[in-house]
């Protein structure tokens, strides 16, 4: 390291450390969110092999079943439809309306059989669609419902370790972005490739499932969505039908369920009635339940129910089995209280403090605390081992010490939960390591005359490298200035009318400058669009810069291309192509 590099070295060191004094006395809450909304592709196998694992498309109804589980407003879902390629794709949808769910399982009922397989090809193409599309407010999951066996087209020349360096890189991928794989393997022939399919959910933090029958697949769904969503399947009932009314009882257990979802599965069809804790018949479907059918369940959801015992009635045909989960959707969310340190040595005892949250603020219903237990997730980062401690239950919060076993670092999360739901707060971590050694005191010289006029030489030279190296750590920090924020783009076929999904594009990943081409991934037929700039601006502004053939407008009015023009979070602008009929609509959000 040469001198200048050691002193900008030492003077980032030196401007982090000030910058950092006033932040000493501000603390953290860490919280994991309730009801938390979803970006999900679902990803079918439609090859051939599929019609001896799953004859009679169970599969499809289970991913019916899961749609119809989604709340009612504010999730999207894309579907990818493979063989050995794309047969037929579905970007991500936001769900509005119970139309926008019908237009959804409208799409799963048409997909058709096709030749071969290649599910790194499908995976590949779902893990595209969430890094180019979802919303970074929202959770992402992938559900790929395959046998796990890969059948090459031998004309096509692709090989397994082909298929193996594609699916590789879209797993890597997936993790980097945090998007869980879950997988549902089907052994309706004995011909499943469990640990591959193992392999794919345990590589990105997901989870995998295995059936010997297809009509296992809508449990398979509901605990796929509830482990999502942190929640847990409840069963209430198996039973076989009689062909008259039988009574079963749904508990809903306070009021911060938003959604209470009933899914009745069943080889013939079945007739419901619905009493509420007084009595009274709800209708169904009605602006209170709603009702999803499809030919192997049905599926209530009951939108904030009141608290109390409700009375499902069902009548189904004679000598039928029927089975009857339940899966709430809650309002809450966890939160640990802050540390007073972040280091501690061995030995130390650490208290801890959590509690629920709804709506962003400490519960006030403490009777949602009355089923719950908690306990601290401790994991040692040294050994990879995790310890569960339990905390007490002191009614309105939990309570928990840990006692420092070693002078590791240790990552540490409260897990609150009752039988039908739980929660998790985000991991804090601590260190229990021993600090640098503090450097010996340097041996005292003999006093010499003190040189004034080399030290004012001294001190101009320095002021002047103070300069200098301000300069360049000028220039340079404006050459790597990172951006904050996403730019959500829709692109409108001029001739067609037609207009794409909105792309959720991450800034942070840039730096310096950006060219809006760029974020089209550099279609051709966009070209013009390089020299459409962005770079970053202050208070987490954006300066654009158009210097293209492109019309730019904000609020309808034409910006003058040879100003810049400063966008703040909220702002909306239009990029009219010359070059082809499109327009680019760009809104910028922090």
């Amino acid at each position: 390291m040469n001198p200048f590099q050691r002193f900008r070295r030492h003077l980032i060191v030196l401007s982090i450390s000030l910058l950092l004094l006033p932040l000493s006395g501000l603390s953290t809450v860490h919280a994991a969110q309730g009801a938390s909304q979803i970006d999900a592709v679902l990803v079918l196998d439609v090859s051939n092999s599929m019609s001896t694992s799953d004859p009679g498309k169970i599969g499809n109804e289970a991913m019916k079943m899961f749609i119809d589980m989604l709340p009612t407003k504010g999730d999207r879902v894309g579907i990818v439809a493979y063989t050995d390629q794309i047969q037929r794709e579905k970007a991500l949808l936001e769900i509005q309306s119970t139309a926008d769910k019908d237009n959804l399982k409208s799409f799963i009922d048409q997909l058709n059989r096709g030749a071969y397989t290649d599910i790194s090809v499908g995976v590949k193409e779902a893990v595209q669609i969430l890094n180019d599309g979802a919303d970074p407010d929202h959770e992402p999951m992938i559900i790929l419902l395959a046998d796990g066996n890969n059948d090459f087209d031998k004309r096509s020349g692709r090989t397994q370790a082909e298929s193996d360096a594609d699916m590789e890189l879209a797993l890597k991928e997936a993790n980097d972005s945090g998007i869980p794989l879950y997988t549902i393997g089907l052994n309706a022939n004995g011909k499943l490739n469990e640990t591959a399919l193992d392999e794919l959910s345990r590589l990105t933090g997901g989870k995998s499932f295995a059936t010997d029958s297809a009509d296992d697949l809508p449990q398979i769904l509901s605990e796929i969505f509830a482990s999502h969503l942190e929640l847990n399947v409840v069963p209430v009932d198996s039973f076989t039908a009689d062909g008259s009314y039988q009574n079963v009882k749904i508990s809903v257990p306070n009021s911060n369920v938003l959604e209470a979802n009933i899914s009745i599965m069943s080889d013939q069809p079945v007739e419901t009635k619905l009493l509420d804790p007084s009595g009274n018949e709800i209708p169904i479907p009605s602006d209170e339940v709603l009702l999803s059918k499809s030919k192997s369940y049905s599926l209530l959801k009951l939108l904030a129910p009141s608290q109390g015992d409700w009375t499902l009635q069902v009548k189904g045909v004679n000598r039928d089995k029927i089975d009857i989960n339940l899966v709430f959707n809650y309002d809450l969310g966890l939160v640990m209280d802050p540390l007073a340190s972040s280091t501690y040595s061995k030995g130390d005892k650490v208290s801890f403090t959590s509690y629920l949250v709804s709506g962003g603020k400490k519960l006030e219903d403490n009777t949602q605390y009355s089923n719950m237990n908690a306990v601290l997730l401790v994991k040692d980062m040294d050994t990879g081992a995790t310890e569960e401690i339990p905390m007490e239950n002191a009614g309105d919060h939990f309570e928990g010490t840990y006692k420092i076993a070693e002078k590791h670092d240790y990552e540490i999360r409260v897990k609150a939960e009752e039988k039908s739901f739980f929660r998790e707060t985000d991991a804090i971590t601590i260190s229990a390591k021993s600090g640098a050694a503090t450097p010996a005191e340097p041996a005292l010289e003999e006093a010499k005359p003190f040189p004034i006029v080399p030290v004012i030489l001294g001190a101009v030279g320095l002021i002047v490298l103070l300069a200098a190296a301000y300069y360049v750590l000028r220039i340079m920090k404006q050459a790597n200035r990172g951006f904050v924020g996403q730019l959500i783009i829709e692109i409108r076929d001029e001739n067609t009318g037609d207009k794409t999904s909105p792309q959720y594009k991450k800034l942070s990943a840039f730096k310096g400058k950006l060219q809006l081409h760029q974020l089209l991934q550099l279609a051709p037929e966009m070209k013009e669009t390089e020299k459409v700039i962005f770079k970053p601006g202050s208070n987490d502004r954006i300066v654009l810069q158009n210097a293209s053939t492109a019309t730019v407008e904000k609020s309808g009015r034409a910006i003058d291309a040879a100003r810049e023009l400063e966008m703040k979070s909220g702002d909306r602008i239009t990029v009219s192509l010359k070059q082809v009929d499109k327009t680019i609509f760009i809104e910028y959000l922090v």
